[in-house]
């Protein structure tokens, strides 16, 4: 059996709409899943008119109830938009509450497992705001939704796979943040999530902070005092990994197959990496929860949302590997 994947459709001011219709038609996505939409039943319609597609729209309750054929979009309708107030490409506090119920709905079904798996289109953070709800993004969401204090973020895109030490904080922060500790503990549970992703062969290497990993203290010091001494307490644990490699290499050479993924120190170095390689390609996975989440790695998009501009190249990614990973994970039906 296909697996069941909740599709929440974002913000509904910007391109979630059209991605997931988008997606919805297409037949990798049709032969490796059957895809429940949790929205507006009113702004997915529009969407399809938008689009051009030729899809019947079928509201269903539980996943199950749904007609998974190639003509038909089955949709969880929350109705919570207005449609003679609402705006494409506006932030909007109705549209920021309206796309935090959608991923609320989403991680309720995979928690009760009557989904395998989540995947999400953009949400904007100042919607959010303007609506009143406190989170910064969908990484902060489904950790409070899953009861995980600290969710991982992989990125994967053509068999590389990239984790992140820091995300959503200042350069100079993140560089405080690269410790032996935090490092030790990101290693263990990131391998972790490898497991649960079904990869428990090969090496993880430890990306370089400063240039050529600092040169022995010539370009910094953090290699020497935090990331060299938490790669050697790592390895006498048993742990695979290897490292400080120095991040305009690392990367190269996990693509080549040298490593089976990459734990950047900031947000930025695996973002160039991953992005540079294949932009809408660049699928980012949420580990370490009870659930699977994938989504894609680009924003609302406001300046062409409506417009049928947007690729769906990303979403469709985005549910192929939720797909793909879904049976290798915790949460089966």
């Amino acid at each position: 059996m296909k697996p069941f994947i909740a599709v929440p459709i974002g913000d509904p001011a910007g391109v979630g709409p059209e991605i997931t219709v988008k997606s919805i038609a297409n037949k990798d996505v049709f032969d490796a899943a059957r895809v429940v939409v949790v929205g507006d039943k009113k702004v997915i319609e529009k969407a399809i008119e938008i689009c051009g597609k030729d899809l019947k729209v079928n509201v269903i309750n539980e996943p199950e109830e749904g007609v998974y054929d190639e003509k038909t979009l089955n949709i969880i309708d929350l109705d919570n938009i207005d449609m003679d107030t609402f705006e494409y490409g506006k932030v909007q506090g109705m549209c920021g509450e309206a796309a935090y119920a959608y991923i609320e709905k989403a991680v309720d079904l995979a928690n009760s497992r009557k989904v395998d798996a989540v995947a999400t289109t953009p949400i904007n953070k100042e919607a959010l705001r303007a609506g009143g709800i406190n989170f910064i993004g969908h990484t902060e969401i489904f950790g409070a939704l899953t009861n995980t204090p600290d969710p991982l973020t992989m990125f994967e895109v053509r068999g590389l796979r990239v984790f992140f030490l820091t995300r959503h904080v200042s350069l100079r922060e993140s560089c405080d943040m690269v410790k032996k500790e935090r490092i030790i503990d990101y290693v263990k549970r990131c391998t972790e999530v490898l497991k649960q992703l079904g990869v428990t062969e090969g090496t993880m290497a430890i990306a370089g902070l400063n240039p050529h990993s600092g040169e022995h203290g010539l370009f910094g010091w953090e290699e020497v005092n935090e990331v060299t001494p938490a790669v050697e307490e790592l390895k006498e644990m048993g742990y695979n990994v290897a490292g400080p490699i120095g991040a305009d290499s690392v990367f190269h050479l996990a693509l080549q197959g040298r490593f089976n993924s990459v734990l950047s120190l900031y947000h930025d170095q695996g973002h160039i990496a991953t992005k540079t390689l294949d932009f809408e390609r660049t699928i980012a996975i949420t580990g370490g929860m009870p659930i699977l989440r994938t989504s894609v790695d680009h924003g609302t998009a406001f300046d062409i949302a409506g417009k049928n501009i947007v690729s769906e190249v990303s979403m469709v990614e985005a549910i192929l590997l939720a797909a793909k990973y879904s049976p290798n994970f915790v949460n089966k039906r």
